[in-house]
């Protein structure tokens, strides 16, 4: 599961980097994909350790991050939405899109170590 994190990392990280691009670079908040991408960068390598306990530790730790990142990525597309539309405003559609794509990747990623947890203690590996 660490390389599948690693591999989420980069999406998250290139999806930052887009966002803060097709922004102009003037928006630095356009790079809190990337953020969340180099912590899942961080703690994946350090999952890919051969102790089980500290694979363990820092694949839960990864999962927190997706969860967060999740849950924070998703209230702001809403929060986003809605606070436009109700100011008569059209929303920003790179904000936007960056926003639920880091929401949406984020709960695949969740949705991946939930399911490899749950494999793992059936199989008596934990």
């Amino acid at each position: 599961m660490a390389k599948v994190t690693l591999i989420f990392a980069a999406l998250l990280i290139a999806l930052g980097l887009a966002g803060f691009l097709d922004t102009g670079s003037q928006h630095p908040t356009a790079l809190i994909p990337a953020g969340f991408g180099l912590l899942l960068g961080i703690f994946g390598l350090l999952a890919m350790s051969p102790k089980e306990a500290r694979r363990k530790l820092f694949m839960h730790v990864n999962v927190t991050i997706g969860l967060v990142g999740f849950l924070g990525g998703g209230a702001e597309a809403v929060r986003g939405y809605v606070h436009a539309t109700a100011a008569g405003l059209e929303p920003d559609q790179i904000a936007l899109a960056a926003k639920t794509t880091m929401a949406g990747l984020l709960f695949i990623y969740v949705v991946l170590c939930v399911r490899s947890f749950i494999a793992a203690r059936r199989s008596g590996k934990v």
